[in-house]
């Protein structure tokens, strides 16, 4: 508790301001140590509440492909994130911790909303180009 404040007593009235905004998320230490620093100011405590991080909405998930390695389902998964295409590795956990029995179980799945696999098929079906450079790292789709 000491730390935070001195840490809050070296800020900037905006500062404190700007960090009191965002006071949800902050430990319950924390948070008492910003509102005794702002009342030792004089300045108004306005703690806002913080949004529930949201989470896909999981409609009608279906299997898009199924993955023997976890790093190539990884790689799948993480060209559908930068979509902004909702997806799931289920029994990713599973594989990575024994490869074994990922024959056993099927691999790892890659789970779409079923609405989302035309365009995350697309995506993951497009040819790579076999040569690339820095200059024309922005041309490509």
């Amino acid at each position: 508790m000491r730390r935070l404040v001195e840490n809050y007593s070296r800020m900037s009235d905006g500062e404190l301001e700007e960090l009191a905004r965002e006071a949800a998320t902050l430990t319950d230490v924390a948070r008492q140590a910003l509102m005794d620093e702002t009342k030792r100011r004089g300045l108004a405590f306005h703690e806002q509440e913080a949004a529930p991080p949201t989470a896909p909405k999981w409609r009608k998930p279906l299997t898009l492909r199924r993955f023997r390695d976890f790093l190539e389902a990884q790689l799948a998964k993480t060209m559908l994130d930068a979509a902004g295409i909702p997806c799931f590795l289920a029994d990713e956990h599973t594989v990575r911790m024994d490869w074994f029995y990922s024959n056993a179980i099927g691999g790892v799945k890659l789970w779409v909303n079923e609405e989302d696999a035309e365009a995350a098929a697309a995506l993951l079906n497009a040819e790579i180009p076999k040569e690339s450079s820095a200059q024309s790292a922005g041309e490509n789709e």
